[in-house]
């Protein structure tokens, strides 16, 4: 019986980690916040032309901010090789979003930080856990989500990012 439930369990977990998004396939209208405080309408990012990368993290999670750190190595080559841009989402509440800007200088991240602090995007998305990975192609569709980290799921996330490249240049 033990094993059968571990069985169902470890099943559960993987099951559905990665998804080609059907039913919630654009961004909603809501506005967050940026870390210097500027008002940014989500929505606009599928209007940029870029493949755009959304990681939901938090400060109080461990996993998140391993993704995060990880991706960061990455980064400027993905900038320059799928012409994309990268946002972290942080979904600390309105008390610890206060530790969101001191910990993003500390690492270095160069990237789109945006405040979700009454978790309306994470609502809007329908998502329950993070670290969440979104990715919206350069048309604006949401092509791929991503749920939790291991080790290695960033090289994962370049190969759909090679796979989506591809997939564009056939088209021209």
């Amino acid at each position: 019986m033990k094993n059968l439930i571990l069985t169902l369990v470890v099943a559960f977990l993987f099951a559905g980690t990665s998804v080609i998004v059907n039913a919630q396939n654009s961004l909603p209208e809501v506005t967050l916040e940026d870390i210097d405080g500027n008002k940014v309408n989500v929505a606009d990012y599928a209007k940029n032309g870029k493949i755009t990368i959304f990681s939901f993290w938090a400060t109080w999670c461990t996993p998140c901010k391993k993704e995060l750190n990880n991706i960061a190595a990455f980064y400027e080559d993905w900038q320059e090789e799928f012409d994309l841009e990268l946002v972290a989402v942080s979904v600390d509440d309105q008390r610890a979003s206060a530790r969101v800007k001191p910990y993003v200088n500390g690492q270095g991240w160069e990237y789109t930080v945006l405040l979700d602090k009454n978790e309306d995007l994470k609502r809007a998305l329908n998502f329950q856990a993070v670290p969440y990975t979104l990715v919206v192609d350069a048309e604006g569709k949401i092509v791929y989500t991503h749920v939790g980290y291991v080790e290695g799921d960033e090289y994962e996330l370049e190969e759909k990012l090679v796979e989506m490249t591809s997939e564009e240049k056939e088209k021209k």
